[in-house]
This record gives structure tokens, C-alpha cells and sequence, in this order.
């Protein structure tokens, strides 16, 4: 069945960016596809002010409709309590999507790995593709990777990509402002949020 990808976030909202992400992951090591999973309660962000997780999972939708490769999951959003990605990798490779996982997630996201639950679980039962966001130099020797990655230097593919830096957060300030967030989401996205007053 081949290696698929999953991508999850609280996509509030989703945008380019991540559909850039797991575009060229997708390309770049022969995914079968990728599977975007909406957070339903962050571990790092209880107690932050998010939008409904079903219009967070509508708009993610709306965003992959188009692409053939492209599959969204609702495993975090059916699951109670706090969602831990070792789990939800788990559960996605019981359904059948595929005979090995990888993870794509940004690079700064993979140096702070070491304070995520289970983080070295989630590194055995998946590989991770990470991407470079821009400013971030690309580690050319193991002098330079943090040491806790170092057991699991094999498990970890580098995607060099041009990557667009948009921040969800970003995207709902200017909202919030008034401002144009065209031609950073898609339409079906930009016209849910504008129709159902989001942000």
C-alpha cells in the first residue's frame, strides 16, 4: 500500500501553506496520499480561544476538495480529551491508509519534539518529513542536530521546498482588522469565513 502522509493543525484557518507543505511532501517522497487532521483540543493550546472544531474541519474540507490525494480525518475530533499525534498515527495506519506513516510538520515544529507526549513512540511508528521554513539554515552535519534526534536521524527526511510563511494566527489578525486574506487560503475557505463571520 505504500507510505502515506498525515498533516494535522488546528487550521483555524487553513491556507496555502499548508497546502503547499503537503503537496510537495506528497511529490518529493512518492506518497500515496496525505491525510490532513484537524486538532480538536491541542495539548499546547487548552485554553486558547479557537473556532468550533466542526467549521475548522469544514473549511479543511472545502481547502483539499479538489486533489485527488488528498483525504481529511475527523480521528482527533471523535476521540475524547486531549489528542497526542502518537495516538492518532495509531489509530490512522489500524484503518488500513497505508503500510508505514510520515508526519510532515515544520522544522521548528520537529525542534521542539522532545516536548511532545511519547515524541519517541511517534518517532517509531512514523517517520517524519520536515520541512525548512524560511530564516531556518538546513542541517548539513550531525554536529548540528539537537541531540535528542539523534537515535532517530534515519526516521527524519528533509524537504527542501520553497514554502510560503503564512501564519494562521497572522491570517486571523488581519481578519480581525479588516483586511484581505485573498489569495492566501483558497476561495471556498475565504468565502466560508467571510459567509459564516469567522474571525
Amino acid at each position: 500500500m505504500g507510505t502515506f502522509g498525515i498533516i494535522g493543525g488546528t487550521f483555524d484557518p487553513i491556507h496555502f501553506g499548508h497546502l503547499i507543505l503537503a503537496e510537495k511532501a506528497r511529490e518529493a517522497f512518492n506518497l500515496t496520499k496525505v491525510v490532513f487532521v484537524p486538532a480538536a483540543v491541542p495539548p499546547h493550546k487548552i485554553g486558547e480561544v479557537a473556532t468550533p472544531a466542526e467549521k475548522r474541519l469544514k473549511m479543511t474540507e472545502l481547502a483539499v476538495a479538489d486533489n485527488p490525494y488528498f483525504e481529511v480525518s475527523r480521528v482527533e475530533l471523535d476521540r475524547e480529551g486531549p489528542s497526542y499525534t502518537v495516538d492518532t498515527v495509531r489509530q490512522l495506519k489500524q484503518e488500513g491508509h497505508g503500510d508505514e506513516a510520515a508526519f510532515i510538520m515544520g522544522f521548528d515544529s520537529l525542534l521542539e519534539l522532545h516536548s511532545w507526549k511519547n515524541y519517541q513512540e511517534l518517532l517509531e511508528e512514523a517517520k517524519i518529513i520536515t520541512a525548512f521554513r524560511p530564516g531556518y539554515p538546513i542541517l548539513k552535519n550531525e554536529a548540528e542536530w539537537p541531540k535528542f534526534l539523534l537515535p532517530y536521524r534515519e526516521r527524519i527526511l528533509i524537504l527542501e521546498a520553497p514554502l510560503l510563511d503564512i501564519s494562521s494566527t497572522w491570517l486571523r489578525v488581519e481578519m480581525m482588522y479588516g483586511r484581505s486574506i485573498r489569495y492566501l487560503v483558497p476561495d471556498a475557505v475565504y468565502h466560508y469565513i467571510r459567509t459564516h463571520q469567522l474571525y
